[in-house]
């Protein structure tokens, strides 16, 4: 089993992009993810951009994957996902169905992001044919259920040709709305928005009235106000079958992060990161429970 890392969901500037890729390309991971998920408003990078940067990072022994948006609502963003679906040489990671459509015409391979919402081996078949090669499993699934659909994609006999892959460190993406909530938070339209998710490079935190950290706005996406942990858990994920362990990259700290998760595989041994999360951690989803919920602490 080894590390990927997935796109930046947030906002930063480009200086402190190019930053942190020149920090991860020597890292234990073995694939980076690039790219716009969130909004097409944030342009530190254009697609053009964001492909010569894959270019550049591709020819120092990772694998380079483009991620698309994860919502499309206008022609100029369907644009931006042709342009990185047309790039000519690099695999890319469709989040929206219309990625999936652009991919399957021109009869590329592609990875399947989380978005695409695959809950069966069904599913998996279907989308094999049209190009998929590797899956993210949706946030929400349980270990139990990708048991279950892992053991029908060999029943499919499907397994030996997809890799699997499992958000397993990050604030975790729940929802995506055609409003931007930071916007609205600042009392401001969307299409005015001032690019105020700028002045969160993790997001900003939602409380309850209990003074728990509930949820992250992110934009127009909502994600979990704790962090997924499953390094805990890695174990069973080998045992499973999953191929990759995916990292969200934070402000800070991604790159112990990576490396504790690299030691935790490879040394076959137990390691705390708890000194370097920014928010308290859970793991609820992946034993069949409320999301936000600590199971494994050690």
């Amino acid at each position: 089993m080894q590390l990927s890392l997935g796109p930046i969901l947030y906002f930063w500037e480009r200086d402190t992009i190019e930053q942190f890729y020149e920090q991860m390309i020597d890292s234990p991971v073995e694939v980076i993810y690039l790219g716009e998920t969130v909004c097409h408003k944030r342009r530190s990078f254009k697609p053009a951009e964001w492909i010569e940067l894959a270019r550049q990072l591709g020819t120092r022994g990772k694998q380079i994957i483009l991620s698309t948006l994860a919502l499309i609502e206008a022609g100029s963003e369907l644009g931006g996902v042709k342009r990185l679906c047309s790039n000519g040489e690099l695999l890319v990671e469709a989040n929206d169905i219309g990625a999936v459509q652009l991919l399957s015409e021109r009869k590329l391979p592609f990875v399947g992001g989380a978005t695409l919402n695959i809950y069966n081996a069904q599913a998996l078949k279907h989308l094999l044919g049209m190009g998929l090669r590797r899956w993210v499993m949706p946030i929400e699934l349980s270990r139990d259920a990708l048991a279950d659909i892992l053991e029908d994609a060999r029943k499919l006999a499907i397994d030996d040709e997809l890799e699997t892959e499992v958000f397993s460190f990050g604030h975790m993406p729940l929802a995506y709305s055609a409003r931007c909530f930071t916007a609205l938070h600042h009392n401001l339209p969307k299409d005015d928005c001032q690019l105020k998710c700028r002045d969160y490079p993790e997001g900003l935190a939602m409380h309850s009235q209990e003074d728990e950290e509930f949820f992250t706005l992110n934009g127009i996406q909502t994600q979990s106000g704790n962090i997924q942990h499953l390094l805990p858990h890695w174990r069973t994920l080998a045992e499973l079958g999953v191929d990759f362990m995916r990292i969200s990259p934070q402000p800070e700290h991604t790159l112990e992060v990576v490396q504790r998760y690299h030691q935790a595989l490879t040394a076959d041994a137990g390691t705390s990161i708890s000194e370097l999360l920014s928010s308290p951690p859970c793991d609820g989803y992946w034993l069949n429970k409320p999301g936000k919920d600590i199971i494994a602490r050690a």
